[in-house]
Order: C-alpha cells, then sequence, then structure tokens
C-alpha cells in the first residue's frame, strides 16, 4: 500500500513514520510512505503557499495552486498504474471522525493521498476539486494536519499483512473487537501490594478467556458505554 503525504512539514512526518513497526513495515517495503514539501510546488520566486482569505479575517489560508501541482505530481509519478484504487483524503476538524470501522475501509484503497492543512486550512477550491473525503481524528483543532496524518497512517498500516506479527494483534485489541481490552499483567506477581488476579495463574485456558470477556465487557460499559450498540449488546451480553 503507498501513501502519499502533502505537507509544509516533511521532516516532521518523516521522523514519526520511520520509526517503531511502521519504520521497519517501510525498510522491509510492506508500505510505501511518500512525503511532498508542497513549497516545491509553489509558482512563487519566495515559495510562498499563503495568502490573506477573501473577505477578510484571522490568519493566512493555504493558496490552491501549489496544492495542485503537488497533487498533479503525485498522479505523474504513478502514471505506470493506472489501475491504482486511490483515495483523498483531507486532514481536517470539519471530517467524520477516524475510527476503526474507518481505518479498516481505508484498507481497500491501493494510494491514500493526504493532505495536510495548516494556518488557517486550505482554500476551499482545492478541496472541492481534489479531495474525496475530510476525516478528523477528534473535536478539537492542531496547528497542522501533520500529526493526524500520522495517526490515520499508522492505524491503517498496522492491519497490512505482514505489519504485525499475527492478525490477532490488531483483531482482539481495544476497539478493533468492538470492546475494550481486558486488563493485562505481567511479573512480578506482586507490585506495591497488588496482585495478579488468581485466574490466569490457574492454567485453566477456558476459564482465563471467560474472564477476559468478562472484564473487557465491564471496562467497555464503564469507560466507553457509547461503543455498545444494541447490537453488539446481544453479542456480547454475559448475562
Amino acid at each position: 500500500m503507498r501513501f502519499d503525504i502533502m505537507t509544509l512539514f516533511t521532516s516532521l512526518v518523516e521522523t514519526v513514520l520511520s520509526e517503531s513497526i511502521i519504520g521497519r513495515a517501510r525498510a522491509s517495503g510492506l508500505i510505501e510512505i511518500h512525503t511532498h514539501d508542497i513549497r516545491d510546488f509553489s509558482e512563487n520566486k519566495h515559495r510562498r503557499v499563503d495568502d490573506t482569505p477573501y473577505g477578510g479575517g484571522m490568519g493566512m489560508l493555504m493558496s490552491p495552486v501549489p496544492i495542485y501541482n503537488c497533487y498533479r505530481s503525485i498522479l505523474e509519478s504513478m502514471a505506470d498504474k493506472p489501475d491504482c484504487k486511490r483515495r483523498v483524503i483531507y486532514m481536517s476538524p470539519k471530517g467524520s471522525v477516524l475510527t476503526q470501522d474507518k481505518a479498516r475501509e481505508l484498507l481497500g484503497y491501493d494510494n491514500l493521498v493526504i493532505l495536510c492543512g495548516h494556518y488557517e486550512g486550505v482554500d476551499q477550491r482545492i478541496i472541492d476539486e481534489i479531495v474525496d473525503e475530510e476525516i478528523s481524528i477528534g473535536d478539537y483543532v492542531l496547528t497542522g494536519g501533520e500529526l493526524p496524518a500520522c495517526i490515520l497512517v499508522d492505524s491503517v498500516s498496522r492491519m497490512i499483512e505482514g505489519v504485525l506479527s499475527d492478525k490477532e494483534c490488531y483483531e482482539n485489541e481495544s476497539i478493533a473487537s468492538g470492546l475494550l481490552e481486558y486488563p493485562q499483567y505481567t511479573r512480578p506477581y506482586e507490585f506495591n501490594g497488588r496482585k495478579v488476579p488468581d485466574v490466569l495463574l490457574s492454567g485453566h485456558h477456558e476459564n482465563i478467556e471467560k474472564w477476559r470477556k468478562e472484564q473487557a465487557l465491564l471496562l467497555t460499559k464503564e469507560k466507553r458505554p457509547d461503543l455498545l450498540s444494541d447490537n453488539r449488546k446481544e453479542q456480547t451480553d454475559l448475562g
């Protein structure tokens, strides 16, 4: 799968997406991540990419021209793949909130092109011209779209075969399974007077699995009851 990220801060994106599991996935060729500096596509001799908004208002707005030139460059670099299934995403607080289901849906594309806004955002015309979907990572505002873009890439990439050691690594964890993940413990057996639950030491796999499902449901009811839709309640109610 290929990710193309259009940004004003390529070094920020590269730093985040060159480390740990995602960095190893890139190095092994399981995923491709290309960062594109929008300033390189400015038609202004000073590489300017922003201007004041029509109608007045605070801040500066990113111009559509360098973004469009950058996008066209990406398409040209992939001219040998005319059947590529592509989705163009603008990271924006106006977008629908990123969920595990959305990440799983995006896994079905060959190429995700991600636009990172900055300043007061981007000219609406570039959104209308090239963007398929706007996605937010939460109901708050950041200084730019780079961190949200990294989060989107991570959430999709980790479900690509081979990036994690086994499907179970992401299918049975918090949110992905429909519930929050059960509590987990490791050595030492006792820490500051707190002991590992005895069931986990029993060796009885059926009882352990039952305990984990019960704990997952209890935690979800307590911390994220919104995850328990009527359909999920029917599937996970342990009576």
